[in-house]
């Protein structure tokens, strides 16, 4: 939670009048490598929605890679109190190297709006197989593809633009997208 891109994005979007709400999961509180079993992650993210859902306000829940996945893993499984939307920055669709989209067949059964951000070079991710995904969904979700960015967003020099530029463009795509949501 303390990375400077969960960081970073989440200043951003408080330029844009959204808070957010971070937390890291178990392995990551012990100092480990390795993730937690699912049922661990997918517990963690649901206390953490429940929470926050306390408050009244509309929510949107979401995460960077695994904690995106994780977060519809739990939202496909029993669906997520008060969450009106998930917000993915960067789906791990598939490991390195190993093209597949099975990690985002349980996609079907998650009934909030889902917004996926994805950089055109992550490697985590291949967008002919992403795009099939987002246009199964019927509707329910939309795809904010970032020219030149990798799994964390990072975009080489020779682009032109800088990685802070992208945190902007971030921001604004969740902001419009999620006006549309809680309006």
């Amino acid at each position: 939670m303390r990375h400077p891109f969960m960081a970073g994005i989440a200043g951003r979007l408080a330029s844009h009048g959204m808070a957010t709400l971070r937390y890291q999961f178990p392995y990551m509180e012990r100092g480990n490598r390795r993730p937690d079993p699912p049922g661990v992650l997918t517990a963690a993210v649901r206390a953490v929605a429940a929470r926050a859902a306390e408050e009244g306000l509309p929510l949107l829940a979401g995460g960077k890679s695994l904690g995106g996945r994780m977060t519809s893993t739990a939202a496909a499984q029993s669906g997520l109190p008060g969450v009106r939307g998930i917000v993915f920055f960067g789906f791990p669709l598939h490991a390195p190297g190993r093209p597949s989209s099975e990690r985002g067949d349980h996609l079907a059964a998650v009934d909030v709006p889902m917004l996926f951000l994805q950089g055109t070079r992550d490697t985590l991710a291949d967008l002919a197989l992403l795009r099939p995904v987002v246009e199964a969904l019927a509707g329910r979700a939309a795809l904010h593809v970032v020219e030149g960015g990798d799994h964390s967003f990072h975009v080489l020099k020779r682009s032109g633009r800088t990685d802070d530029e992208v945190l902007d463009e971030l921001a604004g795509a969740v902001s419009s997208w999620a006006r549309g949501l809680i309006a």
